[in-house]
């Protein structure tokens, strides 16, 4: 059985820039392992120190998420696409010109009133 991985950019300096991966796993137990054996940079950015899945990575399947297929029970299929998501969070926070009575930030600016 094949299932092919994708890799987000976010993740592939730990993947030595691959994008996809071609694994067999039946379960996503074993596709992580998968994963780990052939990079093992990456490990501690899937999994915690109690060897489950980071908080702040979702995993989909066929672009549904897998907890709601069944989670680590999920059983793989011929074809499956799965891509390994991190949540990012950033960004700059809205501008406020100073000595101006305009406030400009997400694209829109709004005239202030005393």
């Amino acid at each position: 059985m094949k299932i092919t991985v994708e890799i987000p950019t976010a993740l592939r300096r730990f993947t030595e820039g691959v994008q996809t991966i071609e694994c067999s796993s039946a379960t996503l137990p074993e596709l992580l392992g998968e994963i780990e054996t052939r990079f093992p940079a990456i490990t501690k950015h899937l999994r915690d120190d109690s060897g489950q899945i980071r908080r702040f990575i979702n995993i989909y399947v066929n672009e549904e998420d897998i907890r709601f297929l069944g989670g680590n029970e999920y059983q793989f299929r011929e074809g499956d696409r799965v891509l390994v998501v991190p949540s990012i969070a950033g960004g700059a926070p809205p501008s406020v010109s100073i000595g101006s009575d305009r406030f400009v930030g997400h694209g829109f600016s709004r005239a202030v009133s005393d």
